[in-house]
C-alpha cells in the first residue's frame, strides 16, 4: 500500500489499486470518533449514448438511468434495504448521481467492518426485477415533480437546458418523466455491467481507521468476488457549438418574488488549460466580480434589489465551462443590466488574485478537520484528476495573474442565456 503525505495538512494518504482494478484511498484520522466512507462508479446522467460490455455497436439508454440506477441499488433480494442496515447499527446511509458520477456512502462509528462490508456487498450485487422497476417509477415521478414545482430548481435546469444543443448535460439528471416510464430491467444491468465494475470504480475511506486493518477487510471481501475482464468503455462524444440553444426564457409561478437566472457559456478550446485548472481561474475570477464580498453584491443589497447573496455555480462538459448565475428580485431588468454592466470589464489585479489565494488556502485547513470535506477533495481530485493532489497550496500558488490574465481574454460572454420567473 503506497503511504504520501497531505501537504501542509497534518494528514496521511494510503491508496492501493486491487487485482480486479478497484482503486482504495484511505486518510486516517485519530481525534475523531467517526467513519466515512463512499464507493463510486464514474458513470453519471450524461452517460446516456456508449457500447456496452461484450458489445461492439453504440447503444443509447433512456435519459435516468444513471439516477434509476441508483435509487435501485437500495432494493436488496433479502428485503434488508440499506438504509434500514445502516440505522439498526446507529449509522447513516445516502447515495447521490451527478453527471458524471454516482456515490454509494454510508458514516457512523460502529461496526466498521460489518459496514464497509455491506457498503460493497450491496454495491456489487444488484437485484433488479420487471416488478421492482416498475414499482420504482412512480417515486421517481414524484421526486421530478417535486423537483418541477421548485422554482430555483426549474431556473437552474431551464438555464442548463438553453444553454446546450447537443450535449447530455444539458438534461435533468434524474430526466423527464416519460424518460423514467420507459426505462427497463435490461436498460438497468446493461449499465450496471458496462459502468460497474470495480476498474471504473473507487473507495474513499476518510475517519478514525487502522489503514492496514481496513485494506485487508477490503481485498477479503474483493477476492471472494468474480468480475468479467474490464476493457476501457467507448462513450459518445459531442460536437457541441459554442452557441446557446435559447438566449432567454421567461416563465411564471406562483411565488413571491421573481427570479433571475443568466448563463454564460464559455468555450475553452480556445483557452489552452486543462479544464479543472480553467474552473478554478474562472471561480476566483467569478467569486472576485459577484461573490460576496464584491462590489456589486453589496451594491444591490444594499438598494434592497436582492434578497440573498449572488449566487453563482460552475458546471463543465470536455469542451465548455457555463457560469451560472442566479438571484432573487423584484427587479429583473434592472438588475440584469447592472450585472452585465459589472462583467463588461473583468481585469483584476494581482493584489485581488492573491487574497482569494489566501482565502482557498485558508479554507485547505478548515477542511482538513472535517472527514467528510478530506473525503469530498479524494473524490473530487479523482474525478478531475484521475489521481489525488497531495498538495494544494502549491496547486494554489502556481496560480498567477498573468495565467489569469490570458484566460480573461480569452473568454468571450456573448453566448449567453437568460431566465425569468415572474410572480403569476
Amino acid at each position: 500500500m503506497k503511504k504520501s503525505k497531505l501537504e501542509k495538512l497534518g494528514l496521511e494518504l494510503y491508496e492501493e489499486t486491487l487485482n480486479n482494478g478497484l482503486k482504495v484511498y484511505i486518510v486516517p484520522k485519530e481525534n475523531v470518533n467517526s467513519i466515512y466512507a463512499t464507493f463510486s462508479t464514474k458513470f453519471g446522467s450524461v452517460y446516456s449514448e456508449f457500447v456496452p460490455t461484450g458489445s461492439k455497436k453504440m447503444v443509447k439508454v433512456p435519459l435516468g438511468v444513471a439516477h434509476f440506477l441508483e435509487h435501485k441499488m437500495f432494493e436488496q433480494k433479502d428485503d434488508i434495504d440499506p438504509f434500514t442496515f445502516y440505522s439498526e447499527r446507529g449509522c447513516d446511509a445516502n447515495a447521490n448521481t451527478s453527471n458524471y458520477k454516482t456515490t454509494y456512502l454510508f458514516s457512523g462509528s460502529n461496526s466498521f467492518s460489518e459496514n464497509i462490508n455491506y457498503l460493497l456487498d450491496y454495491v456489487q450485487e444488484p437485484y433488479f426485477t420487471d416488478e421492482n422497476v416498475e414499482k420504482e417509477k412512480g417515486i421517481i415521478e414524484q421526486e421530478i415533480k417535486m423537483y418541477d414545482d421548485d422554482p430555483f430548481f426549474k431556473m437552474y435546469d431551464g438555464l442548463i437546458y438553453n444553454s446546450f444543443l447537443k450535449h447530455p448535460i444539458k438534461y435533468p439528471i434524474a430526466g423527464t418523466v416519460d424518460d423514467v416510464y420507459s426505462i427497463t430491467k435490461d436498460d438497468l444491468y446493461t449499465c450496471y455491467n458496462t459502468f460497474y465494475h470495480p476498474s471504473n470504480m473507487f473507495l474513499v475511506i476518510t475517519g478514525n481507521v487502522d489503514p492496514e486493518e481496513t485494506i485487508n477487510i477490503v481485498k477479503l471481501n474483493q477476492e471472494n468476488k468474480k468480475f468479467n475482464k474490464f476493457n476501457p468503455i467507448k462513450i459518445k462524444e459531442y460536437d457541441e457549438p459554442n452557441k446557446v440553444e435559447k438566449k432567454e426564457d421567461n416563465i411564471n409561478m406562483d411565488i413571491e418574488i421573481s427570479k433571475l437566472g443568466l448563463a454564460y457559456k464559455i468555450d475553452c478550446t480556445k483557452l489552452d488549460k486543462p479544464i479543472p485548472l480553467l474552473k478554478t481561474y474562472i471561480s476566483i475570477l467569478f467569486d472576485l466580480k459577484l461573490g460576496i464580498t464584491s462590489d456589486i453584491n453589496e451594491k444591490l443589497k444594499q438598494d434592497n434589489l436582492i434578497t440573498h447573496d449572488i449566487d453563482y455555480t460552475l458546471i463543465n462538459t470536455d469542451k465548455h465551462i457555463l457560469i451560472l448565475i442566479m438571484v432573487e428580485t423584484q427587479e429583473t431588468d434592472k438588475v440584469l443590466n447592472l450585472i452585465e454592466e459589472e462583467l463588461k470589464d473583468l481585469t483584476i489585479t494581482k493584489e485581488e488574485l492573491e487574497r482569494k489565494k489566501k482565502v482557498r488556502k485558508s479554507g485547505c485547513i478548515v477542511n482538513s478537520d472535517s472527514i467528510y470535506s478530506i473525503n469530498n477533495k479524494i473524490v473530487n481530485n479523482i474525478m478531475n484528476y484521475d489521481e489525488v493532489i497531495l498538495d494544494d497550496y502549491k496547486r494554489i500558488d502556481d496560480i498567477n495573474i498573468k495565467d489569469m490574465n490570458k484566460i480573461i481574454k480569452g473568454i468571450n460572454l456573448d453566448n449567453k442565456t437568460t431566465y425569468i420567473i415572474n410572480k403569476s
